[in-house]
């Protein structure tokens, strides 16, 4: 029996793949009869389009140019404008002349060669009847959204009445602005339809998903669509929905009766495939000296497109994360001519807890107390939200481990009080938490004669080391050496896995993928009487397989599940330039069980230089009136580099055992540690300055 290999640090097994190239990502599979297409897309926000496509279709290498007037009709549904519109709801792809935003496809054109196709579509004749255009946040009028109403407005106690007789009161607006993905990988899809089944070659988190929307628009059954997605070079949510050019190349291809790719260019990422939306947020908090709080108000506006409610959980931290009588929330949404936002990256909690975070700072500093010793003094014990108790939670050790770690003792709480130089010095923190998910998942277990193990599931990995985590823990329960398992993921093909998203893949796939390998070892164990699993399977010289399925049970009836988390900053701002410089981070985070350490803290180092971005340079510029992003481009969208990686970055992992989250006792770590990073780096610059800058990004320009 081999040694543990859970809670071990090991390598990933898809490195060598990545760095010598031979990974194939999705735009890179070799498809016979290959056609390339391009995309015409309106430059108007609201109308109806005339198009003339005479010129292109006569255009050198073109095989067909598909527009409203000769496209298939698809099988769409009416839209509802729920949150998260079902498959076949959402935008409707060249079925008619309207308009709905910017960006949106108005024709495809396919033609032999990528530079044909491009030249043919910049040749389309496109007429516009344009109409009045929702297209400025600040001129729309807010509503609730449409659908479970209660979950849009909670009040508890009496928040009005404790806000206005609280001793101490922190009232202040926190904005963020739209914020897109730009993974390194331009998504990219190739479609061939073999009669009536179809395959598609795709950037996607999540295979399944991708076949029941091309099912259902198509009128097809989902398992005539074959989704293949082994490599993601990031997404951050992205691709957890099916946009519309995975369906332009699907109707490419019917329409030229030969398979077709379609690659998205960087300004079209900033179109098509969603986006953090931006957000508007209003934290009110009241305590008495001693620090307590007595009310907490938090509303929370955000943009969303006019054919779809999507909805950023802005508020559900607020209402657990610490303790409170009175609190009252409400989230409301603007809906626009834009195309709809997405999941990014710690949706709901990066927003909202930038806003909480922020106005605890600022009523710390209010009661001329430690941000630290604020929260202590309201930390809970249990969710005052749901009345449950939670599961597990550590959010005293991450703030005593973090302080220590960073020297937070050894602050000097008044502003511009520390230098180094001609630089201030900033120290800021902030709490951080996301909700522990976990989802029906299924997976494969094959033990073959040779000793080796082939274990499978259709998972996705987009970069944070699905391949290594599930073939550890396959090779840790059948006992076997890591490198004689292969797992296999990101097919259609594959036993049923969940979204690749809401740090829950680690969680799902890992406990199906535990639950299937112990039903295999076990089997092969006690049919060839066996005590090691490699000697059993040389004796029985056959193949032994299992499948297994898992799904929460009752466990969210009767707990409250999540991942707590603090990180601590230091910051140097120039005091003539305005520039800032992150120079040190410490997170430390209860994450229950770490599979492996170092890929752990790699997913969280990202994070926090993810956090980097947002609170210093991530700003989709939309023009007001007619939604163009104006710096589609990574040129002018600033993004973290490597060298804007602090110097000093420090993960801490506390010791936290929770057998309720699911059988592995795991909490998603994909997600937190992006959370709290931008209030952290506000709140250290306002240490730093002396000033509050309340709207993301804090640039040069705010703080001069």
């Amino acid at each position: 029996m081999t040694a543990a290999l859970i809670g071990k640090s090991v390598s990933r097994v898809d490195g060598r793949l990545k760095v010598t190239g031979a990974a194939t990502y999705a735009a890179e599979f070799e498809v016979p009869n290959l056609a390339h297409a391009a995309v015409v897309r309106s430059i108007a926000a609201n109308g109806r389009i005339a198009i003339d496509t005479a010129k292109a279709e006569r255009a050198p290498g073109v095989i067909a140019v598909v527009t409203h007037r000769n496209a298939p009709r698809l099988a769409y549904q009416p839209h509802k404008g729920l949150p998260d519109a079902a498959v076949g709801e959402r935008l409707h792809v060249l079925q008619d002349d309207r308009v709905n935003h910017q960006g949106q496809p108005i024709a495809l054109v396919v033609a032999e060669t990528l530079e044909q196709a491009v030249y043919a579509a910049q040749v389309v004749r496109v007429t516009y009847r344009n109409e009045a255009a929702a297209t400025d946040m600040e001129s729309v009028d807010p509503v609730l959204p449409t659908g479970k109403p209660a979950e849009w407005e909670i009040r508890r106690g009496e928040p009005d009445s404790a806000f206005e007789q609280a001793e101490f009161r922190v009232d202040q607006t926190y904005v963020i602005p739209r914020e897109n993905h730009n993974p390194i990988e331009m998504f990219a899809t190739i479609a061939s339809w073999q009669d009536n089944s179809l395959t598609l070659w795709d950037k996607t988190q999540w295979v399944h998903n991708v076949a029941e929307e091309i099912a259902a628009v198509f009128g097809i059954a989902a398992d005539n669509v074959r989704v293949i997605s082994p490599f993601v070079g990031g997404a951050f949510g992205s691709g957890l929905r099916c946009w519309p050019h995975v369906t332009l190349a699907a109707l490419g291809a019917r329409v030229a009766g030969r398979p077709v790719k379609l690659v998205l260019s960087r300004r079209e990422m900033y179109y098509g495939v969603g986006y953090r939306p931006h957000t508007v947020q209003r934290a009110a908090l009241g305590a008495s000296r001693d620090g307590q709080l007595h009310a907490i108000r938090h509303e929370g506006f955000q943009e969303t497109s006019t054919y779809e409610e999507f909805t950023e959980a802005l508020l559900s931290a607020t209402r657990f994360l610490h303790s409170c009588p009175n609190v009252h929330t409400r989230h409301r949404i603007a809906p626009m001519n834009v195309h709809t936002p997405t999941y990014m990256r710690a949706p709901g909690e990066a927003s909202g807890m930038y806003a909480l975070e922020s106005a605890m700072d600022e009523l710390a500093v209010a009661l001329n107390m430690d941000p630290v010793e604020l929260r202590l003094r309201n930390e809970p014990d249990r969710d005052e939200f749901k009345d449950l108790p939670f599961s597990s939670r550590s959010t005293k050790e991450c703030y005593r481990a973090a302080a220590e770690r960073f020297g937070w003792a050894q602050r000097n709480a008044a502003p511009r009080s520390m230098r180094d130089g001609r630089w201030l010095i900033g120290w800021g923190m902030a709490s951080a938490t996301y909700p522990m998910n976990y989802a029906p998942a299924s997976a494969l277990a094959r033990l073959l004669p040779d000793g080796t193990a082939e274990v499978m599931s259709a998972a996705s990995d987009m970069g944070p080391g699905t391949w290594t985590s599930m073939t550890q823990v396959a090779a840790d329960t059948l006992g076997l050496p890591i490198e004689r398992v292969k797992f296999t993921l990101g097919d259609t093909r594959l036993p049923r896995a969940p979204i690749h998203g809401g740090s829950m893949t680690m969680a799902s796939v890992g406990s199906a993928v535990q639950a299937a390998c112990r039903k295999a070892r076990d089997e092969a164990l006690a049919r060839a009487d066996a005590n090691e699993i490699e000697e059993a399977m040389k004796r029985l010289g056959q193949v032994i397989e299992a499948t297994a399925d898992v799904a929460p049970g009752d466990e969210t009836k009767r707990f409250s599940m999540h991942a707590f988390g603090a990180v601590f900053v230091e910051v140097a701002v120039d005091p003539d330039l305005g520039e800032t410089r992150v120079r040190r981070m410490v997170g430390a985070y209860g994450a229950g069980r770490v599979v492996n350490p170092k890929i752990a803290r790699s997913q969280c180092i990202g994070g926090m230089i993810g956090g980097i971005g947002m609170a210093l340079m991530e700003h989709s510029v939309v023009d007001p009136r007619n939604g163009r992003v104006t710096n589609a481009n990574l040129a002018e969208y600033a993004v973290p580099v490597h060298a804007d990686a602090p110097p000093v970055m420090d993960v801490i992992f506390v010791d936290e055992h929770d057998p309720h989250v699911n059988p592995l006792g795991v909490k998603g770590l994909g997600e937190i540690a992006l959370v709290g990073v931008a209030p952290a780096i506000a709140n250290a610059i306002f240490h730093a300055t002396g000033k509050r800058v309340r709207e993301l990004p804090i640039t040069p320009d705010k703080l001069l």
